[in-house]
């Protein structure tokens, strides 16, 4: 946005009509667009006493010739102040080799006027590919290096990579660089957050979770509670490589993560390195590098591992928090939905009954005698003919009491139980209690719930399935062909993209008249502080804006064909478009730009002069021609301010014989003194 250029239509040989102007351009000179657009790209509008007329005659026979020109010349602002600009003309050439815009770049030196120096360009986003029948690398190519794809900063994808010396060997005659849209540059390293890899690799960290899940409580509860050297040995021994690879899997999950790209709260997907490391570490790094900690490295180099040691292994439990972030993408599937609320309920059993054989070991360890010989645990071991003795020796095996616990807490959680495992101790009796509330719980919010999530979930999708269908079966019976059809789809994947399947007009309809005015001003708040709407009064811009609607264009769409009748004028939320006229493009739309023709004195048909296309997916808003003139009716005092501000608002006029005056050719004829 810092920089200065200008893009002329050099198809045109009767004259070079500006097709496109950035805002620095605009701020340099103090015009905005809609005063520079469309007219002749040898800036005359900013000529004045001092300017040279040998120099603007070399610019003259610069564009008729199609080549590279530099030069200082003297130029007045909009307010009459003087400024001395360095100009630089490069013709663009398209892939037939045809010259087809010219790039007019304006730097300000008066400061530096009259003395040597080397100026600095500032990089306008731009980059031009070589020819590829030259190989030569002058200063001059890779100064024109920096700019590459006119659509890619025409679709206000405007970037500042910094600044280069040109030294004198950009005078040398330079291949003409092509005008042609560039693929995104990315490092071969970067990993894209949607590739099949990435998914892939997703699930593989989505089971390397639920195992933490799983083991960690165990390890924690029943390994780290066992008693005798050789039953230690043999759990761990189980265990250890299957979790020290689960570590490295998390390890390896960061990596990749420091080189996998995001989509950015605009919507636009991230590839820069530095970018993808700060919305990491400012994200899920550190829960990912606590979960990461290689506990289990211990075993493998046979240092003693302690009951602290398992319990810091808990805070591999913060993995969890990034499968609730996982769960929208998940959502969407019906079974996968199923799958995962039977094994969240079954990974809480799992850690009930962790939490049940922690009891039991409680229960056994204490002094109490008449605790100590009720416990369940001690219960289990008598029907297994395995009871401990001395608190310390026998008891049943670590499998026979997860089995029973885990029995107990399944049978608690889904119905009141069996009491072949039951609680005799307080302690145990509160924690039965708290698990058949969590049952309770469980069957009102998932179980009792299963058909109205599915239902909520799925009610969108469901719309957009039926939607879908509806369209196909309309394709099948009336036998659209191929091309057709496939734009239909196309168009209707984006907009449902956009909008969810949200009709806005009728979401308002049961709404007041006063609150849709106010929320149809909150959502038109663009259109409707454009310059030519400042004189309108309240009253005006509420009518105006229940009037307004959106409007989306895909890539190659037209949206207004030449001819036509023109129903409604356009602004541009996002996205660009050309203007297209025999072929050759008339202006280039971006942004803010609005579109449409003035109105009449009569009622009368207005009629196109050109063809308007979308470059990029395009987010419109616009007002009928109808519904304009009949809110201007109301209010005749703006009516009339309106239909002589509208025509100098437009950045280009469509109606039909409002084209500038073409000149036949450029002869030069030195300006009267």
């Amino acid at each position: 946005t810092d920089s200065n250029f200008l893009l002329g239509n050099a198809r045109g040989r009767y004259d070079y009509r500006i097709v496109y102007c950035s805002d620095g351009f605009c701020e340099l000179t103090g015009f905005v667009r809609t005063e520079v657009m469309q007219k002749t790209c040898t800036c005359t509008f900013l000529h004045g006493a001092e300017t040279s007329d040998g120099v603007m005659e070399q610019v003259h026979k610069a564009l008729e010739s199609q080549q590279e020109y530099q030069g200082e010349i003297c130029f007045y602002r909009k307010n009459g102040n003087q400024f001395w600009c360095l100009l630089d003309i490069v013709p663009i050439k398209n892939e037939k080799g045809e010259v087809v815009l010219f790039l007019l770049s304006f730097k300000d030196v008066s400061e530096s006027y009259g003395k040597s120096h080397h100026y600095i360009h500032e990089d306008v986003a731009f980059d031009f590919a070589e020819d590829p029948r030259e190989n030569r690398k002058s200063s001059f190519i890779r100064a024109q290096d920096r700019w590459r794809s006119v659509l890619h900063h025409l679709s206000s994808l405007f970037t500042k990579k910094g600044k280069r010396k040109l030294t004198d060997s950009m005078f040398q005659k330079p291949s003409v660089p092509e005008y042609k849209v560039a693929s995104v540059k990315k490092s071969r390293f970067i990993l894209l957050h949607y590739s099949i890899f990435k998914a892939m690799w997703d699930w593989l960290i989505l089971l390397a979770t639920f195992y933490v899940a799983v083991t960690v409580p165990f390890n924690v509860c029943f390994v780290s509670h066992s008693e005798g050297g050789d039953r230690l040995s043999l759990v761990t021994r189980s265990t250890t490589w299957s979790d020290i690879a689960v570590e490295m899997l998390f390890i390896a999950d960061i990596i990749l993560n420091f080189r996998t790209t995001y989509v950015s709260q605009s919507g636009q997907v991230v590839y820069d390195t530095r970018s993808i490391c700060l919305h990491y570490f400012t994200t899920w790094f550190f829960v990912d590098l606590i979960a990461a900690l290689p506990f289990d490295l211990l075993y493998a180099f046979n240092i003693s591992v302690t009951s602290l040691v398992h319990l810091l292994k808990t805070v591999r439990l913060l993995r969890l928090l990034r499968l609730l972030q996982k769960l929208d993408r998940y959502s969407q599937y019906s079974a996968v939905v199923l799958t995962l609320l039977m094994s969240v309920f079954a990974l809480l059993a799992h850690w009930m009954a962790c939490i049940w054989y922690i009891i039991g070991r409680k229960e056994i360890e204490s002094s109490d005698p008449v605790t100590w010989d009720i416990g369940w645990l001690q219960d289990l071991g008598k029907r297994l003919e395995t009871p401990y003795i001395n608190r310390t020796i026998g008891g049943p095996s670590i499998p026979s009491a997860y089995i029973a616990s885990l029995y107990f807490t399944l049978s608690s959680l889904t119905s009141v139980g069996f009491g072949n495992v039951c609680a005799n101790t307080d302690a145990e009796k509160i924690f039965s209690i708290c698990i058949m509330l969590i049952g309770a719980l469980m069957h009102a919010v998932v179980f009792g719930n299963v058909t109205a999530i599915i239902q909520r979930m799925y009610s969108r999708r469901s719309l957009y399935h039926t939607r879908m269908k509806d369209l196909k079966d309309f394709i099948r019976v009336h036998r659209l062909p191929q091309q057709l059809k496939q734009r239909m789809l196309e168009y209707f994947q984006a907009t449902w993209s956009v909008n969810n399947g949200i009709n806005t007009n009728e979401l308002l309809h049961d709404f007041p008249d006063e609150l849709r005015a106010d929320i149809a001003m909150h959502l038109n708040k663009d259109i409707l502080q454009l310059p030519v709407f400042e004189r309108a009064s309240r009253g005006c811009l509420r009518s105006l804006s229940l009037h307004i609607k959106t409007s989306f264009c895909a890539p190659g769409e037209y949206l207004i064909r030449h001819g036509d009748a023109l129903h409604a004028d356009y602004f541009v939320c996002s996205g660009s478009l050309e203007v297209l006229k025999d072929g050759m493009v008339q202006a280039i739309l971006g942004k803010g730009d609005l579109i449409g023709a003035d109105l009449p004195e009569h009622d009368q048909v207005i009629k196109t002069n050109a063809d308007v296309k979308a470059l990029t997916y395009c987010d419109l808003q616009y007002i009928s021609v109808k519904a304009l003139r009949e809110v201007l009716r109301l209010y005749p005092e703006y009516g009339s301010r309106f239909s002589s501000d509208i025509h100098h608002n437009l950045t280009y006029n469509l109606r039909e014989g409002s084209e500038p005056h073409a000149v036949k050719r450029f002869t030069w004829t030195p300006r009267q003194s």
